[in-house]
């Protein structure tokens, strides 16, 4: 199953993000989970949407250079170790992880990581093979974490 993300590189430079968030906001489009990276003057925003094609619409109409990417959403175990096995796993078939990020959806039990990869095709066999299991677009986009704290 695959899941998307919108990839949007950027200046690293005041009001960017600004830029993204307000487009999305305006279109009532809601973020559930975004990772900023950046390198000297060069960034991207890789972001999860509950409405991914429509954002991806909206964001270049907005004039921003975007990437509607097809991503892959991993379970893993919450526990030390879960992504090191995950990670070892890919490693073994040389698959090549590109980007990823992740999140916990109850602690010590389950966590979901995003992993963009070199070789869908034989990462999501991998992942079959060996009893991972992935979640598409529209699961991930109506996760609702379990908190412990209360607020």
């Amino acid at each position: 199953m695959m899941a998307h993300q919108l990839l949007v590189p950027a200046d690293n430079k005041p009001g960017m993000l600004a830029k993204v968030t307000s487009v999305l906001a305006r279109e009532k489009i809601n973020i559930r989970a975004i990772t900023i990276s950046s390198f000297g003057e060069r960034g991207f925003f890789n972001i999860i949407v509950d409405e991914p094609k429509r954002a991806h619409r909206e964001l270049e109409k907005a004039g921003l250079t975007v990437e509607l990417k097809d991503v892959i959403a991993v379970l893993i175990d919450d526990r030390p170790g879960g992504l090191d096995r995950l990670v070892q796993l890919l490693a073994s078939k040389s698959i090549n992880v590109e980007n990823a990020y992740g999140f916990v959806l109850e602690s010590r039990v389950q966590a979901v990581f995003v992993i963009d990869v070199n070789n869908r095709e034989l990462a999501l066999q991998a992942l079959k093979d060996n009893g991972y299991k992935t979640i598409d677009a529209e699961s991930l986009n109506s996760v609702e974490p379990f908190h412990y704290m209360k607020y």
